[in-house]
C-alpha cells in the first residue's frame, strides 16, 4: 500500500485548547479521502498544518513519502475555503500568473483551463464569474505545477445543485483521467458519499473513526430484519439457504440480513416449518449521513 499522507498523533493547541487533538490518518494513493466534520471540528486547521500555514503543536506526518517537506509541497495542490483570485483578469491570467509567480510552465495554462471546464470563458472577467465557476477556477489553480496530491478545504460549500454536480464530476475526473489523489473535507455528507473511497470522521478535534466507503456500504445499506423466539436456530437455517449472505443473529431474538430479501414468504416458510415462531418482518435503511452524524456526536 502506498500512502501519499499519513499523519501520526498530529496536534494544534490555541490559547490552551486542543484544535486537533492527536489525529492519526492514512491517505492511500489514487483515493478520494472525504474529512467528515462539523464547523469548527478542526478539519481546516489540520488541512493548514500539512500545507504549512500553520505549526503543529505536536505529533508528526509524513507528506508523498519525500524527507523534504518543501519538496513534498510543492508535488501538492490546494484550496482553502474562497478561491484567491485576480477579480479583473480573465480565468487564463490567473492561471497563467500563478505560473510565472511559482516559476511553473505557463503552456499548461489553457490544458488546466479545459480540465476544469474553463475554456470557454474568454475574455471574462473573474468577477463575474459564478460562484461554481470560480471554485473551478480556484482548484485549476491548485492544478498548476501538476501535483500528485491536491488537499481542498470544503470546495461545494454554498454552491448551488448545478455547481455541486459540476465539482463532483471534476473531482471524479481528477482521480480517474489525471491519476490525483485528492483530500476533501466537507460537512454536506450526500456528496461526500458520492465521490469518496474512503473517510476519516474528525469531533471536536479528534479522528472518531476512517471508515472505506465499502465498510461503510456494509454498515449503511439496507437490511431486512425478521423478529423470532430463537436467533441462534433461525440464524443456522437462513445462512443454510441459497443467494442469502450476512446474516446476523441479535440478542432480542431477531436476525439481520443485510440485504433486502425479495422472497420473503420462502424464508419464513422455512422457519416455520423448523418451529420457529416469527413475530416480526421489518426494512431498515441506516443511510451515511445518519451513520455520519451518530460517529460526529462521540467526539
Amino acid at each position: 500500500m502506498e500512502y501519499v499522507l499519513r499523519t501520526d498523533k498530529l496536534t494544534k493547541e490555541y490559547l490552551g485548547q486542543r484544535v486537533v487533538n492527536e489525529v492519526t490518518l492514512n491517505v492511500e494513493r489514487g483515493t478520494i479521502y472525504g474529512f467528515v466534520g462539523k464547523n469548527g471540528a478542526g478539519k481546516t486547521t489540520f488541512i493548514r498544518m500539512i500545507l504549512g500555514l500553520a505549526f503543529p503543536t505536536s505529533g508528526s506526518f509524513e507528506l508523498l513519502s519525500e524527507k523534504d517537506i518543501s519538496a513534498a509541497r510543492r508535488k501538492t495542490g490546494s484550496l482553502i475555503e474562497s478561491p484567491a483570485l485576480y477579480s479583473n483578469m480573465t480565468a487564463l491570467e490567473n492561471i497563467r500568473l500563478l505560473s510565472t509567480i511559482l516559476g511553473e510552465d505557463k503552456s499548461r495554462s489553457e490544458d488546466i483551463l479545459k480540465i476544469v471546464g474553463l475554456s470557454d470563458t474568454g475574455k471574462k472577467k473573474a468577477k463575474d464569474f459564478s460562484l461554481g465557476m470560480k471554485q473551478r477556477l480556484g482548484i485549476g489553480m491548485a492544478l498548476v505545477g501538476d501535483p500528485e496530491f491536491l488537499m481542498l478545504d470544503e470546495p461545494i460549500n454554498g454552491l448551488d445543485p448545478t455547481g455541486i454536480v459540476e465539482i463532483r464530476e471534476l473531482l471524479l475526473d481528477l482521480k480517474n483521467k489525471h491519476g490525483k489523489t485528492i483530500f476533501i473535507s466537507s460537512h454536506i455528507l450526500g456528496e461526500l458519499e458520492k465521490i469518496a473511497t474512503k473517510y476519516g470522521i474528525i469531533a471536536k478535534g479528534k479522528l472518531v473513526e476512517e471508515i472505506t466507503a465499502e465498510e461503510l456500504e456494509k454498515k449503511c445499506g439496507v437490511r431486512t430484519v425478521i423478529k423470532t423466539n430463537d436467533s441462534q436456530k433461525a440464524l443456522k437455517i437462513v445462512s443454510n439457504m441459497g443467494g442469502i449472505e450476512n446474516v446476523e443473529a441479535k440478542e432480542d431474538g431477531s436476525i439481520v440480513i443485510a440485504d433486502v430479501v425479495e422472497n420473503i414468504g420462502f424464508v419464513t416458510n422455512e422457519l416455520f416449518r423448523s418451529g420457529i415462531i416469527v413475530s416480526g418482518i421489518s426494512t431498515s435503511d441506516n443511510g451515511a449521513e445518519s451513520y455520519f452524524i451518530k460517529k460526529m456526536e462521540e467526539g
